[in-house]
């Protein structure tokens, strides 16, 4: 089993709290239905800043991550699959997904 790391990017925020419940609620049914295979929920994160070797690069990354998961899948087929529900896209949010590489001992 390979271990996937998938980044939130866009989509609209909820306006009111009654939106933001709803929409929490659906995230968190959704994520219990990936069971075991969701083995790191993640966390939202905040501002997005770009460093380079000279330093902060000026202005705002054109898509800044707005959070992050961590699912184990035999491959990327199969945790495609279990992103394709996710309910970050009724909020006309992507996802980006990278399999993530073993490092050696």
């Amino acid at each position: 089993m390979s271990e996937f790391i998938f980044t939130y990017h866009g989509g609209k925020k909820p306006e009111t709290p009654e939106e933001g419940k709803m929409a929490m609620d659906k995230w968190l049914a959704w994520a219990a239905s990936l069971g075991d295979a969701l083995i790191n929920p993640g966390t939202p994160v905040g501002i997005t800043k770009i460093i380079t070797e000279n330093g902060i690069a000026s202005g705002a990354s054109t898509n800044p991550i707005m959070g992050f998961s961590i699912i184990e899948a035999e491959d990327m087929e199969v945790a495609i699959d279990l992103l394709k529900n996710c309910p970050h896209f009724e909020f006309g949010g992507t996802l980006e997904i990278s399999e993530m590489m073993p490092m050696p001992s």
